[in-house]
């Protein structure tokens, strides 16, 4: 073989993992939600009434510009053991072992919020594992690694295996606060 024909060969095989990366790459930028109107929502909201707790609010989905969003809005009142209000989204398909993290698109009133994530192992109600993100006026991006994710109790595994998650819910908890907090995209990265 020529030394021409090896560097032909060797830009060819270049070439062609250069492109599997972008394809890939653009495969795990799919998102996972971007709150479409003209998709089924398959959100749903309730508050710790489920448990006796006083809590209030509501969700409903909007437009800001060219963002559709989800807003999670009420008041969290740790009143009577309660202390949260959540939005939350169940999987009809599992993840694979190599999802690395979670990405929002959030905005709100400046508080802190929870991502609390269900998996197999989180068989009873106030089983989940979480993370926490602030929010302010203005659309930003958050990226949360699986690994930052804090077990509920010392039962659940110490990291989230990502082939055994089984919800999402974007939560106001744990104290007595005003919540206010607009998501317009979900990704989960690789």
């Amino acid at each position: 073989m020529s030394q021409r024909d090896k560097y032909l060969l060797f830009a060819c095989k270049f070439l062609i993992i250069a492109f599997f990366e972008v394809n890939t790459g653009m495969a795990v930028e799919k998102p996972f939600e971007t709150f479409d109107p003209d998709k089924s929502r398959n959100w749903s909201f309730f508050t710790d009434g489920v448990m006796g707790g006083v809590s209030s609010g509501k969700a409903y989905f909007g437009k800001s510009g060219s963002d559709n969003f989800v807003r999670l809005e009420g008041r969290v009142s740790t009143a009577n053991n309660g202390g949260f209000i959540q939005i939350r989204h169940s999987l009809a398909e599992y993840f694979d072992n190599n999802i690395k993290g979670i990405s929002l698109k959030v905005r709100g009133n400046g508080q802190k919020y929870y991502i609390f994530i269900r998996t197999t192992s989180t068989l009873l109600p106030w089983q989940f594992y979480n993370a926490s993100f602030k929010t302010s006026k203005n659309w930003k991006v958050i990226k949360i690694n699986l690994d930052s994710f804090q077990p509920s109790s010392s039962f659940l595994r110490k990291t989230i295996k990502s082939s055994s998650i089984r919800s999402i819910g974007i939560v106001a908890y744990g104290r007595d606060h005003k919540a206010k907090v607009d998501v317009s995209e979900i990704y989960f990265f690789k």
